[in-house]
């Protein structure tokens, strides 16, 4: 019984931190950022950066450790707050970034966190992604 008193405990703080400094980002990003540059990032993202180096960057992340992989779902679910997903620019930034990692990456045991994240903060599911390499 202690054991799992102190891992609330543990768990606890780290959850209010980074729940606070995550909302002050969220709350600066909102107040501070202009639209213009945020869509500015985004449409290179999506126009300028080569098809290869998205998929490069996402078969990086599935090579590593399924273990690292779904902590980190797991993290991104637990630790980034609800004032986030309800920020425009914020999950604006999120789902233009998680719409280019596939669910073929994520670990078994994650795919129901996955699932409560894409639904979080809106990630589209990208399909448009064999059409551009047709263009090119």
């Amino acid at each position: 019984m202690p054991a799992k008193r102190s891992t609330s405990i543990i768990k606890s703080p780290a959850r209010f931190i980074s729940h606070k400094v995550i909302s002050l980002e969220t709350k600066i990003v909102e107040r501070f950022v202009p639209d213009g540059l945020l869509l500015f990032y985004l449409n290179t993202l999506d126009n300028r950066v080569p098809v290869k180096a998205i998929d490069g960057v996402v078969n990086g992340l599935g090579k590593l450790p399924s273990k690292v992989r779904s902590s980190l779902i797991t993290a991104t679910y637990n630790y980034i707050p609800d004032s986030v997903a309800s920020s425009r620019k914020a999950s604006a930034m999120i789902s233009g970034i998680g719409k280019y990692i596939p669910d073929r990456i994520v670990p078994p045991e994650s795919i129901e966190d996955w699932e409560h994240v894409k639904a979080k903060f809106h990630i589209p599911t990208l399909i448009a992604k064999e059409r551009r390499k047709l263009k090119k």
